[in-house]
Formats: structure tokens, sequence, C-alpha cells
């Protein structure tokens, strides 16, 4: 059986071969890493795959989730998921829930889960149901091509929150912030 390493190998040496444009890979290791870290602080926070919130929103029977952008105003300028609410960081769970529809799904990220999987576990703890964290948050999305928009416009960056955690956005989808 191949490793998923071992494919990517396969395919990185096809295409090297083919003449091919060949992206620098982003850190993977890391990202995979930070989901488990973000598993292991909020054990009773559900984590939903990006494949599954694509394939929810696409699909017309299901209601439709509130999606809250757990990053500060300057992440959320470079770009967000389509139709994201940004609420800060530093914000109550309480004031939170007192501007969401108790009855209504909630889909919380940020950069790769920590602060969103945080607020969550607070929304939570205040009586919210169908509270989920997004793995892998928007680093995860973007990563996958996944769409993204900017002031109600597709975008294609992603703003890396710092130089570490950066490394974890493929380089294509990585926006430069001169203050990093």
């Amino acid at each position: 059986m191949i490793t998923r390493r071992g494919f990517l190998s396969v395919v990185l040496a096809l295409a090297v071969a083919s003449g091919a444009p060949v992206a620098a890979a982003s850190d993977d290791d890391a990202l995979a890493r930070e989901k488990k870290l973000v598993r292991s602080k909020f054990p009773g926070v559900q984590q939903l795959q990006t494949e599954e919130l694509a394939a929810w929103l696409r699909d017309e029977q299901r209601r439709k989730p509130v999606i809250l952008d757990v990053r500060t105003q300057a992440e959320y300028e470079v770009s967000h998921l389509p139709g994201a609410r940004r609420v800060e960081p530093s914000a109550r769970p309480s004031d939170v829930k007192a501007t969401l529809d108790p009855n209504q799904p909630v889909i919380l990220y940020c950069s790769v889960g920590l602060r969103s999987s945080a607020l969550a576990d607070g929304l939570m703890k205040a009586g919210m149901k169908d509270v989920f964290n997004l793995e892998g948050s928007i680093f995860a999305w973007a990563n996958e091509g996944r769409a993204l928009e900017r002031q109600g416009q597709p975008a294609s960056k992603v703003h890396p929150y710092d130089k570490t955690y950066g490394k974890m956005l493929l380089p294509n989808y990585r926006a430069e912030v001169p203050s990093l």
C-alpha cells in the first residue's frame, strides 16, 4: 500500500518530468499537528471536516449554518469564507450567543482552529447546541482550493497570521502582509 507521502512524491516526480509548474508545499505535518493539538485542548468541541462543510453548503435541503470567522479585522479583510460573519477572537461567548438563533447550527473558524475552538467551547458551555469548529480552519479550506471572498468578491489569498503559522498555507494562497 502506498502512503500519502509516497503518492505525493510520485506525483511530484511526474510533474517535474513533464515540465509542469510545481508550487512549494505547505507544512502539512505542522497543520496535522495543530489539528491534533486543537482536538486535545478542546475534546468536547465537534470538529467539522472541510469536505463536510462544503457538502453542507451545497445541500439545498439542509438548513444553512451561521459561519463565524474568529480572526482579527486585518485577517478578515484579506479574505474569509463566503458569507462569514466576523467576531473578535476575544469576544465573550455570552455576547456572541446573544446575537445567534439558538436553533441554527453555528460553524466557527480562525486560521488553524485554536481561537475558534476556544469560542466554540465557550458557546457550548453557554448552552448553545449544534456548534462546530471547522477543522484546520481557513488554512485547510484555502489549501484545498475552496472558495474565499473579500468584500463580496472572489479572493485567492489568506492572511498568514504570522511567519510560523503562515507556513501551513500553500505559498500561492499566502498573502503578503508587510507587518509580519
